[in-house]
Parts: structure tokens; sequence; C-alpha cells
């Protein structure tokens, strides 16, 4: 029988439900002050289900994104709970008004800093995309120029999906180590 979608879930449902171990859940609270599970004797966590909903995004982030814990943290930070909320159910509605509104309260423009982790209110590239300064359907990309030879939109496009496919096998390996 399942729960109603209102329900408390114990922290062995919350990991099957996102496919993660239950120590990693247990590591993000630490990580993240907005998850609070509720306690009960012996230590046993019940998370409601807008706990579920800011562990989805976050794991979203994470894993498909490629933001770091810091990143996450700064998303969380400066554009709240329901920010990474919506970006965890896919509402890219939600999450452009979100960003939109945040533009139009902050009193001055965010500029980009390359040493940030992301540009509040905007995800990553995905990884393989990010090594190259990459996006898909920009037309005044010029060519890279390596020696003699030189690498076209198609061809880096190719590397960048085969380097993506490698980082990738890479997270499982070191998944399942």
């Amino acid at each position: 029988m399942d729960k109603s979608p209102d329900a408390f879930r114990t922290i062995s449902e919350v990991a099957d439900d996102l496919d993660l171990p239950q120590h990693v859940l247990r590591f993000w609270e630490t990580r993240f002050l907005q998850i609070k599970p509720m306690k009960r004797g012996g230590g046993r966590r019940y998370y409601r289900p807008e706990d579920v909903d800011l562990l989805k995004g976050i794991r979203h982030l994470l894993y498909d994104h490629g933001y770091t814990i810091k990143g996450v943290q700064k998303l969380l930070k400066t554009n709240g709970n329901k920010f990474v909320v919506a970006v965890g159910h896919g509402d890219l509605a939600s999450v452009e008004a979100l960003a939109a509104a945040q533009e139009a309260t902050s009193p001055e423009p965010r500029v980009a800093n390359p040493d940030d982790d992301q540009i509040v209110g905007r995800a990553k590239a995905p990884i393989s995309r990010r090594f190259f300064n990459f996006v898909s359907g920009d037309e005044d990309t010029p060519e890279i120029s390596i020696g003699k030879s030189s690498v076209g939109k198609e061809d880096r496009a190719l590397l960048q999906e085969a380097l993506y496919d490698l980082l990738e096998c890479k997270r499982l390996l070191d998944q399942v180590r």
C-alpha cells in the first residue's frame, strides 16, 4: 500500500526514491542547513514532502547539472528553497520567473565571475560543454586552431559529447566503488 503524498517518509524511503545511499542524505544534512527532517526518539528521521522536494532539487543540481556543493549552497542562499525545488521538478517557467524576480529586486546587476561555480539563476551547461565554453546554437563561435589543423564546430561538438560520455562513465564507476 502506497503512502499519501502528504505522509512523512523515512530515510530509507527517501534514499530509495532518490536512488541515493542513506549516508549521502545524512551528509547533505550537515552541508545544507535547509534540510531539516523531523527526528523522533532514537534519532529516527522523518522527511516532510517539502524536505523530499528540496532533496530532489539538490540531487538534480549536483548530479545532473554538475554543480558543486558550494555552488548549490550559493543557489539556496541567493534564490531560496523554492528555486531549487522548481529546478528539481523541471519547472522551467517557475525557475525563469524566480530568476527574473531576483534580478528585478537586485540593486545592481550581477557580473559573472569566472571563479564562481555558477551564474545565479541559471543552471550550468552539461559538464562537457563547460570545458570548452561551448553552447549549442552559438553561430559566431570561432574555429579552434591547433597547429596547422583546425577543429570545426561539428568535430568540436562530437569531441565534447564523447568527453561528456566519458565523464558520465567515470561518475558511474566512482559510484560503484
